[in-house]
């Protein structure tokens, strides 16, 4: 009889915790309580089956799987612990590289558009061979490979000589279109005004120079921001 006592006030505040918890607090806590309750729930369910009470056992192991998500129907947020969240990316091209950004983790990766290294990616290219072409292509490419750069290696400057570390002037794109808003933003086209305004917000949480970010990059998402949230004026 206290065994089953034990249970029923452990799944009481086992929800309770849950309830209260999950809202107030980060997505990462509410899933490691789903785990501790969904553990806690299966070792009173062992309990009680030992001690003869296989209905409660039954019932309290069924509710400790789905919490682990282990059940078709498991409680949403744990069980989609494996799935891999593939996350929003920006993209940014010009004449000589095309970057990508990773909103989640602010990772950047770059391909070269073309020349002899058409292609390859730049984290399989050394520094020397990086720092090599900025004397050589366009500004608008120079800004977004230094801010790469900056990204790999952030000493990098102290290496390299004369001009090829300077900072960029100005960068004569030419007007940004619809389509490279949304790529730079992430989104895909005919994103509202709030889908824009997080992807802002999260993009510039990693980019802005008072972070250590990049100038270059902060000023074409914001550019990519006013495009987009004009349009829906």
């Amino acid at each position: 009889m206290n065994a089953v006592i034990f249970g029923g006030l452990l799944l009481v505040v086992v929800l309770v915790l849950l309830h209260g918890l999950s809202k107030a607090n980060p997505r990462n806590v509410a899933i490691a309580l789903k785990a501790s309750g969904g553990i806690g729930a299966l070792v009173v369910a062992a309990i009680l089956a030992v001690r003869g009470r296989i209905d409660l056992a039954i019932m309290l192991g069924a509710f400790g799987l789905s919490l682990l998500g282990w059940l078709p129907w498991s409680v949403a947020g744990f069980g989609a612990r494996t799935q891999k969240s593939t996350g929003q990316v920006s993209k940014v091209r010009s004449a000589f590289i095309e970057m990508e950004l990773e909103h989640d983790t602010g990772a950047m990766r770059g391909t070269i558009l073309v020349g002899p290294h058409v292609g390859q990616n730049l984290d399989a290219l050394d520094m020397p061979t990086l720092t090599g072409f900025l004397p050589e292509i366009d500004e608008e490419s120079r800004a977004l490979l230094m801010a790469y750069l900056d990204r790999r290696e952030p000493a990098w400057r102290d290496n390299v000589q004369g001009g090829a570390a300077a900072g960029p002037g100005s960068w004569s794109s030419g007007k940004m279109t619809e389509q490279e808003a949304y790529q730079i933003l992430g989104l895909e086209p005919g994103a509202s005004v709030d889908d824009v305004s997080r992807a802002h917000r999260s993009l510039m949480k990693k980019l802005h120079p008072d972070q250590g970010g990049s100038t270059y990059l902060a000023t074409r998402v914001n550019e990519a921001k006013d495009i987009l949230t004009r349009r829906h004026r």
